[in-house]
C-alpha cells in the first residue's frame, strides 16, 4: 500500500502549544490555508480518503478531498491525554508535578489520569491499520490525522519506534510509506526519559 499519512491543519490549542487529544476544536485560518495548499501539492492518485473523527481532521480532510468521499476511521484518532489535555507543558507539570516527573506522557502502560497509554494507542491504530491494509492492499491511501497518531502509524509500518518520540510531523504536511502485512507488534516497555510534551 502507498500510505500518505497527513497531520491536520493548524488549531489555537497547536498555535499555543498546548496538548490537544480529544479535544475537539476547529482549524484556525492558518490552519485552512495549510489544508488548501497541501491540496495542492498531494499526488492526484489517490484512491481512498480516510480521516479521524475529530473536527480538525475533518475539516482538512474535507478541503483535501476536492468533492471526493471522505471515510471516517475511529481507529486514527489522537491518543486521549486525560488531565493535561488543554494544558500546554508548563500548566501541566505545575498542576501535575508527579505525574509530571514520572514522564507519564512517555511511559508504555501509563498515563495522564482519565488518558489512554501508548499501548493503548498502538494496538488501536494497528488495528486500524491491519482493516485497511487487508481491504486494499495495493490502493493509494490519504490519512488524515494526527500527530501522535502519524507517529505510532509510521512506527507500525517501520516496525520500528526508536526515534518515537523524536519524529514529528507538522501541521498540514505528509509522510509516504508502504505498510505491508504482518504488521509489526511492540510489545516491551519504552525507555526515554525525555520531558518533552508529545
Amino acid at each position: 500500500m502507498r500510505l500518505l499519512v497527513i497531520r491536520h491543519g493548524q488549531t489555537a490549542y497547536n498555535l499555543e502549544q498546548r496538548y490537544l487529544g480529544a479535544l475537539d476544536p476547529p482549524l484556525n485560518a492558518t490552519g485552512i490555508r495549510q489544508a488548501e495548499a497541501l491540496r495542492d501539492s498531494l499526488p492526484g492518485d489517490i484512491d481512498i480518503l480516510i480521516s479521524s473523527p475529530l473536527l480538525r481532521a475533518r475539516q482538512s480532510a474535507r478541503i483535501l478531498a476536492q468533492g471526493r468521499p471522505v471515510e471516517i476511521e475511529e481507529a486514527f484518532r489522537e491518543r486521549h491525554v486525560g488531565v493535561f489535555e488543554g494544558l500546554t507543558s508548563a500548566e501541566a507539570q505545575a498542576r501535575f508535578p508527579e505525574a509530571w516527573q514520572r514522564n507519564i506522557t512517555r511511559q508504555w502502560q501509563a498515563a495522564p489520569e482519565g488518558g489512554e497509554t501508548i499501548a493503548a494507542v498502538f494496538e488501536r491504530v494497528g488495528q486500524g491499520l491491519e482493516r485497511l491494509l487487508r481491504r486494499d492492499p495495493q490502493a493509494t491511501v490519504a490519512l488524515v490525522a494526527h500527530g501522535f497518531v502519524a507517529k505510532v502509524i509510521r512506527a507500525i509500518a517501520l516496525g520500528d519506534r526508536r526515534d518515537l518520540f523524536d519524529w514529528q510531523l507538522d501541521n498540514a504536511q505528509y509522510c509516504e510509506l508502504q505498510p505491508s502485512l504482518p504488521l509489526a507488534r511492540f510489545d516491551t516497555t519504552l525507555n526515554d526519559a525525555s520531558t518533552e510534551s508529545i
